[in-house]
């Protein structure tokens, strides 16, 4: 049982678990997911942290598009905010890159989802670990994590 695992138990938040065999040459940890447990790509999000080097943000978005840093900082009210370093991302979330979760971060981070999750009944993030993806309501994701909806996407 992974941090992100224990806490949705704890919270007694209705989860699902998938694993699958990671592949270690995988460019993108997201994709991999969505083929390897048969899933939409829309439904399957990723976990990204960005600064402005004093604060750290989580961004969680559909794993087929990128982040817009401009709508991000937007939504969190800050100025200007670049992606931050992998070992930093690691560190405060004690979790690996590519398994980082949105849940069970050591350190609560202000966390944007990006808006395409609120019309879907299920959302598939990291489970804390590469090769685990948990299934999850949207707005139970929220509610967990103190979370807010947001349109986050680069759509240029």
């Amino acid at each position: 049982m992974t941090p992100a695992c224990k806490i949705l138990k704890s919270n007694k938040i209705e989860f699902s678990i998938h694993e699958y065999e990671h592949n270690v040459n995988a460019k993108s940890f997201g994709l991999e997911a969505a083929e390897k447990l048969n899933l939409e790509v829309k439904e399957v999000f990723k976990t990204l942290l960005v600064t402005d080097d004093k604060n750290y943000y989580v961004a969680v978005l559909p794993v087929a598009h990128q982040l817009s840093l401009k709508k991000i900082a937007a939504a969190v009210g800050a100025k200007k905010l670049h992606m931050a370093d992998p070992k930093d991302a690691e560190r405060l979330t004690g979790y690996l890159v590519g398994g980082i979760s949105p849940v069970g971060q050591k350190k609560r981070l202000k966390t944007v989802i990006d808006g395409s999750a609120e019309s879907l009944t299920k959302i598939y993030v990291s489970g804390g670990k590469r090769g685990l993806d948990i299934g999850v309501k949207p707005q139970d994701l929220v509610k967990v994590l103190g979370a807010q909806f947001a349109d986050i996407l680069d759509q240029d």
